[in-house]
């Protein structure tokens, strides 16, 4: 898997449909990248936790700036976590990321997908930090 199409993205509601997806990616050994209806828009979620793997720091600035390229309203900078500038929390091994709509929800996860899936994730690295 290399990239996800936006029509590919699976979307959850509740708890359980999560779960079951996460349970299905980790029994494939493919990173989850999904969508989560919230209370006040959409998430894009994305881990690498259950493949012991994250993304390496090149791939992780990449999605960043990638991330905050597509974004359509100005940014500040929180020099961390950048939380402001990719409109939501982008890590190492997981991420959380806010779109309004479910469309927009669907690219942006179809974006981070191809960060995430690329060969440059560690494998075996989680726990070395």
């Amino acid at each position: 898997m290399d990239q996800l199409a936006p029509s590919n993205v699976p979307v959850y509601e509740t708890r359980a449909e999560g779960q079951a997806l996460w349970e299905r990616c980790a029994d494939r050994g493919l990173p989850v990248v999904a969508v989560r209806e919230g209370e006040r828009g959409y998430i894009v979620r994305y881990d690498l936790g259950h493949l012991d793997a994250e993304l390496s720091e090149s791939a992780l600035r990449d999605l960043r700036e990638h991330v905050r390229s597509a974004r359509s309203y100005a940014v500040r900078v929180d020099p961390l976590s950048e939380t402001e500038a990719v409109g939501g929390e982008t890590g190492h091994v997981a991420g959380d990321l806010h779109a309004p709509t479910e469309r927009d929800a669907r690219e942006l996860a179809s974006r981070v997908s191809a960060f995430v899936c690329r060969p440059w994730c560690r494998h075996g690295a989680g726990h070395a930090r």
